[in-house]
């Protein structure tokens, strides 16, 4: 099957033209070799779940690490029900292990310890389990709200000092906004988290960047070469400019393949 532009949902690289990972998010392979707590910020429709999937493949298939993107976005309906929504977080962290690791990688069952730190006991006993250093990203970090938000926060920061044999040796809060930000998700508290605590470990904020021109000319190349189809150096600057590098409308400049309005070279 011929790949194609994709606006609906992660890329695959073997569907969809795609910029690479490591180009995107240059420092994080960094971060995760010193066992760093970070931030990774983006708005929607900037590639922000498809780099990092594809970064968690990259590390994994290194043979240092076992890496995986968890979504969080399960435990959005119970913003004060701290049990039910990491009950759904972890069903699906569960799926989307068996998925994407290596069977000595995944997970064990999951500790029944639903009243009292649920989610870092889970991610303690996966790590004294895993043969490699366990990497976390954990992504729509700030779908979740309340107390729930507040609570998985502070779960992180108490296994923090256990990394990397007894917790995750770096996790990634992965959302749409800073950790700074996250008093809108918390009730909307202003007082609630005015700094990075509870998540005061994080070592850096990283935002993922809309595409620069060299990035727009790669991606509209994988499609002229794979297609021969090949669009003007003027036409590929006028698409650049039209979509200011925006992912979502560059692959969205027409998702079918054909270039309505820029002309063909």
């Amino acid at each position: 099957m011929a790949r194609s532009f994709n606006t609906t949902g992660p890329c695959v690289l073997s569907d969809h033209y795609m910029i690479p990972a490591s180009a995107r998010l240059p420092e994080v392979p960094d971060l995760v070799g010193h066992r760093k707590y970070f931030v990774l910020h983006a708005p929607r429709q900037t590639g922000r779940t498809t780099a990092l999937r594809a970064l968690a493949a990259e590390l994994t298939a290194s043979g240092r690490y076992a890496a995986v993107v968890l979504s969080m976005e399960a435990g959005q309906p119970w913003p004060d029900d701290i049990g039910a929504a990491t009950r759904a977080i972890l069903t699906g962290a569960g799926r989307t292990a068996r998925t994407n690791l290596p069977v000595d990688l995944r997970p064990p069952p999951w500790p029944d310890s639903w009243d009292e730190g649920p989610l870092s006991d889970a991610f303690a006993v996966w790590a004294e389990t895993c043969p490699r250093p366990l990497v976390l990203f954990l992504d729509e970090i700030d779908s979740l709200g309340g107390r729930t938000l507040l609570s998985v926060l502070r779960q992180l920061r108490g296994g923090f000092a256990d990394r990397p044999t007894g917790f995750p040796a770096s996790v990634a809060l992965c959302g749409l906004r800073d950790v700074r930000d996250y008093k809108i998700a918390s009730s909307g508290d202003p007082t609630t988290l005015t700094s990075p605590s509870p998540f005061n470990i994080a070592v850096a904020s990283l935002r993922l960047s809309d595409f620069n021109l060299d990035e727009v000319r790669e991606l509209y190349g994988q499609h002229a070469t794979e297609t021969g189809q090949r669009l003007t150096s003027e036409a590929v600057q006028h698409a650049n400019a039209l979509t200011m590098g925006q992912p979502g409308l560059v692959n969205a400049v027409d998702a079918s393949g054909t270039y309505r309005g820029f002309g063909d070279g």
